[in-house]
């Protein structure tokens, strides 16, 4: 008959396998996601308010479109958006949109985000504007205008 010392394991006891993490492996997991998650959400609300700004390069599009119409009929641009049956907000409301300067040949498009819409928090960004002269448009902060 074979005999066991206390130190031996019996050959049919369940092996004892360590399964899951210890608390310290854990901390140092969640510690790198904090990390992570720190660098990784400035540059994906960036990314956002970038992506929001094409709310204003569309308004623009459309009131230098209703600008040259209203132009071909009268003798100067509009100076005001409700004539040239254009909202005073951008398409998905980041941004009002106002007129100013009108002349036979000019005005200025400027366009201010709405407050609560996370555009005001878009560094240098924050007041944009479209002067067209002669029919040309420039764009004021240029880095803020993909085109």
């Amino acid at each position: 008959m074979l005999t066991y010392s206390h130190r031996t394991r019996h050959p049919r006891a369940p092996k004892r396998t360590d399964a899951g993490f210890t608390l310290v492996e854990l901390m140092i997991a969640l510690a790198i996601v904090g990390i992570l998650a720190a660098v990784a959400s400035p540059a994906y609300t960036g990314s956002v308010r970038k992506g929001r700004r094409a709310d204003a390069a569309d308004g623009a599009a459309a009131v230098l479109q209703a600008q040259e119409r209203w132009r071909a009929n009268n003798a100067t641009y509009s100076a005001a958006m409700a004539s040239i049956n254009v909202s005073s907000t951008s398409a998905n409301g980041y941004y009002t949109m106002a007129l100013s300067g009108n002349t036979a040949t000019a005005y200025t498009l400027t366009f201010t985000p709405v407050a609560g819409k996370g555009q005001t928090n878009d560094t240098g960004c924050t007041a944009m504007t479209v002067a067209v002269a002669s029919g040309s448009p420039t764009y004021a902060p240029s880095t803020c205008w993909s085109r």
